[in-house]
């Protein structure tokens, strides 16, 4: 059964984000949040597979991308700012609890969620980003690490990373996705719908102000503690950003933590391997039937 894609804008946190919603009305919130330099149609192989599992599925596109509100002011895209963004859409949903799905940007949000506020989340999963305490140790004592984060000093400059963005019909963020990740996993059409997201007013440099702010402000990711809820971890080991043995190190700031490695995915493993990650995230939600009951309809 195919789901309808629900094209909301939602208030929250004084701003509006555009959400896309799928699944029954009635099923566990899953709220799927995307990363740099994608927005929610990153997650179209996890929609509708999550909704015919019995969900109701929310992924925003989150503050500077697409068509969210993007606020003007590097400050403005802090990670309390962010976080809050997502308590937000769980208020406007009538849930006090969700599940978040977190890959690349959107991890770093999902893991600040789960120390900060753990008793909105019923569990997290992370896709390809460690733990912020974790990639902040790695930054300053792992040279290899720093070499492959170099995008990230670079985005501190003013106005120039958005002009290289943009030039050439934004060749650098397609490169981004096709030159980073197996051969086919970006079709011609998928690029195609991601550059009318870029090419949204405001869009490259809002996108650009999460490194911005994460930057000029370490200390609001860098210490988020180790998390105590339900943790699990998912992983390609080919990322071209991030070294392998930081899921690793990141685990072992769970408390209730499991990894999953995939050996011949890159950084868009959630692309690349569908399936196998759908069936990891449907083993996670169903592992806590009594505190994430399905409704009866979804049962199997």
């Amino acid at each position: 059964m195919a789901f309808e894609l629900e094209h909301h804008l939602v208030s929250t946190n004084g701003i509006s984000l555009h959400v896309v919603q799928c699944g029954p009305a009635n099923g566990p919130l899953v709220v799927l949040l995307h990363g740099f330099p994608e927005f929610w149609y990153g997650w179209r192989h996890q929609l509708q597979a999550l909704a015919a599992a019995g969900y109701r599925v929310w992924a925003p596109d989150q503050r500077g991308y697409n068509l969210s509100d993007k606020p003007a002011r590097v400050a403005d895209y802090r990670m309390e700012q962010l976080g809050a963004d997502i308590l937000g859409l769980l208020d406007a949903a009538g849930q006090k609890k969700a599940v978040v799905i977190g890959h690349d940007w959107g991890a770093a949000v999902a893991w600040w969620l789960a120390a900060q506020h753990p008793e909105r989340l019923h569990r997290v999963v992370i896709l390809n980003v460690p733990h912020p305490a974790v990639l902040g140790r790695a930054l300053r004592r792992t040279p290899r690490q720093l070499l492959k984060s170099w995008y990230i000093f670079f985005f501190q400059l003013p106005w120039l990373p958005e002009q290289l963005f943009r030039r050439r019909q934004f060749r650098f963020g397609r490169g981004a996705l096709r030159g980073t990740s197996r051969p086919g996993t970006f079709s011609t059409a998928d690029l195609h719908v991601y550059t009318e997201a870029w090419a949204q007013p405001g869009a490259v440099t809002g996108m650009i102000n999460w490194y911005r702010a994460a930057f000029r402000t370490p200390r609001q990711t860098g210490r988020p503690g180790r998390i105590a809820i339900p943790v699990r971890m998912l992983w390609g080991r080919q990322d071209a950003f991030l070294e392998p043995e930081l899921a690793q190190l990141s685990l072992e700031m769970c408390e209730q933590g499991e990894l999953t490695y995939f050996n011949h995915a890159t950084h868009w493993l959630h692309q690349e391997e569908p399936e196998a990650v759908n069936t990891l995230l449907l083993e996670f939600l169903r592992a806590d039937r009594a505190a994430l009951p399905l409704p009866d309809n979804a049962r199997a």
